[in-house]
């Protein structure tokens, strides 16, 4: 009997034990107990017949319980905490998508803007949303690690896939390198021993970067002696850009694109040279700068000939801080643009820029800078450009051309100021302007000149707006004072509704100008005045190159090899951005 009612004690000790431990997974998510060695019937059991033995097993079982519940708490506390964990991750996710999308419109909207802030304002504020999606996109890429890293296999809930962009395929013109990866079992198949046939492939390309490296070109050439008269006969030494030096027009093209366009100062060129095992020092390369200004000097000038043919110019400039020698002081020069760009009613016009140096900002620059010009002149109200309008100017008159959005920039100002000034409307007059220009942005001439019928009566309209403000305003309010600007400059803003060559504001010249604004930041300042006006001349071609859709450092390298052979000087216009772009996409011997 004792025997019995041990064994029966023995199988509801068991009974209760399976159950608690079975209840225990179950509140944990668990459908079936294979995790625990709990689990067991007590026909498995070799159970003892001494009552004290049983009862001491049931003992044993109730603290294995104790240890296992316990062991399923710890588990419970850490599948709460990832599970929080990854509560986080997913809002984290959700949130940072909804600051990504709202950044993205607001840097599109400021791409898109043709007027209101400084150019130099807009190009901070989008480089700043620019650094702040770079670090909200690197969160999120984290986040959703977090996810796949922590996520069982058998969770439920399927994650939504984030929306990415179509990814475009590779470059074909980038070179391929093949690394073929054979299947197991190629010659016998690993599982019978049969022969294997190819049914097919699948590549995957792989975007790959290998870092600029330097290379040495060796030029030897044999001397030959005749045996009969010792005339001693040898192949000319190779024609470079800087004779007897050691830089090859590659290396040269790189460090003037590197300084000019990618902002990086001699020194600091020559630190990353440095870590390449190559001692370029800073001396050396700013002396192959100077030999090689030299050398592009006249491609400069044919291109301001190119320039100041055009009937219309945009213009601006910018401060840039100069050096003095000797005093360890700085002063402030200006680079000034004339941007030829007529490609909008005129597809076949070839766009270039020209910028000139000077240590001040003195009204004769301008007129130095455009003695050869005639026509149309787009620019800011700056005093300095007003001598060039007297009509009996040689070589011919200017007639201005004033920027729409230098107007709505000083509404805009308003404003932002008092959000229930009266700016308002004219804001909104100078809205719809812009949209009509954005209709007419690629049309023909005479269609543009057409639709811009529309644009004069919107501008008479504000300018009669104005001046029923201007009599109500305080003389001395921001609003009259934004207000005079435009009235002032009445006839120069009505300007483009009566040409179809014309722009309705000056961002052309402003967007070259950018480059400029973004290197300051670099190099802070140019070494002296000779500094101020090579800069001018590189960015000119470089600027140039872009326009046209030409890879600087592509046609900088063959212009200087093409010039160190000794291209003809009256065949200057061949090198050119445009007819070398030309000239190379017809040539079925240029990759």
């Amino acid at each position: 009997m004792a025997a019995d009612g041990g064994a029966k004690a023995a199988q509801t000790a068991c009974a209760y034990l399976t159950n608690r431990a079975r209840f225990s997974c179950l509140r944990l998510g668990q459908d079936r107990p294979s995790c625990y060695p709990l689990f067991v019937s007590p026909a498995d059991l070799d159970l003892p017949s001494d009552p004290d033995e049983l009862r001491a097993f049931a003992e044993a079982m109730k603290e294995r319980l104790s240890a296992s519940e316990q062991a399923l708490a710890d588990e419970r506390k850490a599948h709460d905490a990832t599970r929080d964990e990854l509560g986080a991750a997913r809002n984290a996710i959700k949130l940072t998508t909804l600051q990504i999308e709202k950044l993205k419109a607001q840097l599109a909207k400021l791409r898109r803007m043709k007027f209101g802030q400084s150019s130099e304002r807009m190009t901070q504020l989008a480089d700043q949303l620019e650094l702040t999606l770079e670090d909200l996109e690197a969160r999120q890429a984290h986040a959703e690690c977090v996810v796949r890293g922590q996520v069982d296999q058998d969770e439920t809930e399927e994650p939504k896939p984030r929306r990415k962009p179509k990814r475009a395929p590779l470059p074909d013109h980038l070179p391929r390198d093949v690394i073929t990866h054979p299947a197991p079992g190629a010659d016998r198949c690993a599982a019978c021993g049969g022969k294997a046939s190819v049914l097919g492939e699948d590549v995957t390309e792989v975007l790959e970067y290998v870092p600029a490296s330097f290379r040495v070109v060796r030029h030897v050439r044999p001397k030959v002696a005749c045996k009969c008269c010792d005339t001693i006969a040898q192949a000319p030494a190779p024609a470079l850009p800087i004779p007897r030096g050691r830089a090859g027009p590659g290396l040269l093209a790189h460090i003037i694109v590197a300084k000019f366009a990618d902002h990086l100062p001699l020194y600091r060129q020559s630190q990353i040279y440095a870590r390449e095992g190559v001692e370029l020092p800073r001396s050396t390369m700013a002396d192959w700068l100077g030999q090689v200004s030299w050398l592009l000097d006249p491609l400069v000038e044919r291109l301001c000939s190119h320039v100041m043919a055009s009937p219309k110019l945009h213009a601006d400039d910018t401060p840039v801080p100069v050096l003095a020698p000797g005093t360890g002081k700085t002063s402030t020069g200006r680079l000034w643009v004339y941007l030829r760009d007529n490609r909008r009613w005129s597809p076949s016009d070839k766009p270039a820029a020209l910028f000139r140096y000077s240590p001040d900002r003195k009204g004769e620059r301008p007129r130095e800078h455009l003695a050869a010009f005639a026509g149309f002149l787009q620019a800011d109200a700056y005093a300095g450009f007003n001598a060039l309008y007297d009509s009996g100017r040689e070589p011919g008159p200017i007639t201005p051309v004033a920027c729409w959005a230098h107007a709505r920039r000083k509404l805009h100002d308003v404003l932002v100021a008092d959000r229930g000034s009266a700016a308002r409307k004219g804001l909104a007059m100078i809205a719809q302007l812009y949209e009509i220009e954005r209709l007419v942005g690629g049309e023909p001439l005479m269609e543009r000149l057409r639709q811009r019928s529309a644009s004069q009566l919107i501008a008479l309209d504000f300018f009669a707006w104005a001046d029923s403000v201007l009599g109500q305003a305080s003389a001395r309010s921001p609003l009259a004072e934004a207000l005079r600007y435009a009235v002032k400059l009445k006839p120069a803003l009505l300007a483009y509704t009566q040409d179809g060559r014309l722009e309705i504001d000056n961002n052309l010249a402003e967007n070259a100008l950018r480059g400029i604004a973004v290197g300051r930041k670099n190099w802070l300042f140019a070494g002296a005045d000779c500094g101020g006006e090579r800069a001018a001349a590189m960015y000119s071609l470089l600027e140039t190159a872009k326009l046209n859709g030409v890879n600087p450092q592509v046609w900088l390298t063959d212009v200087l090899d093409r010039i160190g052979k000794g291209h003809p000087i009256n065949r200057l216009d061949e090198l050119l951005p445009w007819a070398w772009k030309a000239a190379r996409s017809s040539d079925p011997d240029v990759a």
